[in-house]
C-alpha cells in the first residue's frame, strides 16, 4: 500500500510530527489481552479509522503468542507503521516495520542496558528490522506495573522530574534517538506534565509518553507538556470509544 511503499523509515516518520508540531497518537496492543481474533481486528479497524500513527505491539510479560497475528492483521486492516515494543528478544520476529531498541535508561539493571541487547542485535539483523534506539523510563505512576517487576529496576519517582530530564540529558549525549516516559500499563495516574515538560527541554529528540492516559483531559495535558507522541492501551482496549475524544483534542490544535 501507499504509506508502505513511501513511508522511508519509521524513525522518520515520527522525527516528521515533532518537525511538524503534530500531536502523534499510538496504540499500544497487548497480544495477551487481545487473543480473540474477532476482537483484536476490532480494535486495530477503529484505530485505524481514527489515523494514528503508529501501532506499538508487545508487553512486559506475555503467556501466550498472539504477537505474529497482531501484525499480520495490523498489515490487512491497516496501512498504518506497525512497531515492535519487546518485553524480551524472545519477542522478536520478522513482522513488524521497526522495533524499539530499548535501553531501560530509568534503571540499573545492565541487562536491560547492554546485556540484552547483544542477544537480540544478531535476530534485528537477520529479519532486516528498523532499529530505533530508545531511552526508556519508567516512572513510578502510583502503582506497581508489570514492567518494573520483570525489570527488577525501581521506577523514576514521580515527583522528581529533574532526575528524569537530566536522565534523558546524558542518554540523549550516548547516541539515543528517542525516548519514551512510560507509567506502565495500568498505570494509576498518567506521568505529570512537569516531568513531560522537564525531559522536553532537557533533550531534542522526539518524546513518547504513555501509562494512566485515560481522558481527553490527560492526553490534552501530555500534548501541552511536550509529548510529540503519546501512547494508550489498556483505557483503549476497556473502552474503544475513547480515542474518539482524545482525537478531537489530539486534532483540535494540529
Amino acid at each position: 500500500n501507499l504509506v508502505h511503499l513511501f513511508l522511508v523509515n519509521v524513525y522518520n516518520h515520527i522525527a516528521s510530527i515533532q518537525s511538524a508540531k503534530k500531536r502523534g497518537l499510538a496504540v499500544l496492543l497487548d497480544p495477551d489481552k487481545l487473543a480473540d481474533p474477532k476482537r483484536r481486528k476490532q480494535i486495530i479497524s477503529m484505530a485505524a479509522q481514527y489515523g494514528v500513527n503508529l501501532f506499538l505491539v508487545g508487553g512486559s510479560l506475555m503467556t501466550e503468542d498472539h504477537l505474529n497475528a497482531c501484525f499480520k492483521d495490523i498489515k490487512a486492516l491497516s496501512s498504518i507503521p506497525s512497531v515492535l515494543f519487546p518485553g524480551s528478544p524472545v519477542q522478536l520476529r520478522k513482522g513488524p516495520d521497526a522495533v524499539l531498541f530499548l535501553s531501560l535508561i530509568s534503571g540499573r539493571n545492565a541487562e536491560l542496558l547492554i546485556g540484552q541487547h547483544v542477544i537480540a542485535a544478531p535476530l534485528i539483523k537477520q529479519y532486516g528490522l528498523e532499529t530505533i534506539s530508545t531511552g526508556y523510563m519508567l516512572v513510578d505512576c502510583g502503582k506497581s506495573t508489570t514492567a518494573s517487576y520483570i525489570s527488577g529496576t525501581q521506577p523514576l519517582p514521580y515527583d522528581k522530574p529533574e532526575i528524569a530530564a537530566t536522565t534523558a540529558l546524558a542518554a540523549e549525549m550516548l547516541g539515543q534517538k528517542m525516548f519514551y516516559l512510560d507509567g506502565g500499563s495500568g498505570a494509576a495516574k498518567p506521568v505529570s506534565p512537569e516531568m513531560i515538560s522537564a525531559v522536553r527541554r532537557s533533550v531534542s529528540a522526539p518524546l513518547i509518553v504513555g501509562g494512566g492516559i485515560k481522558t481527553p483531559e490527560q492526553a490534552d495535558a501530555a500534548y501541552a507538556a511536550g509529548a510529540n507522541l503519546i501512547v494508550i492501551g489498556t483505557a483503549f482496549e476497556e473502552n474503544p470509544d475513547l480515542i474518539f475524544d482524545i482525537n478531537a483534542v489530539r486534532e483540535s490544535t494540529s
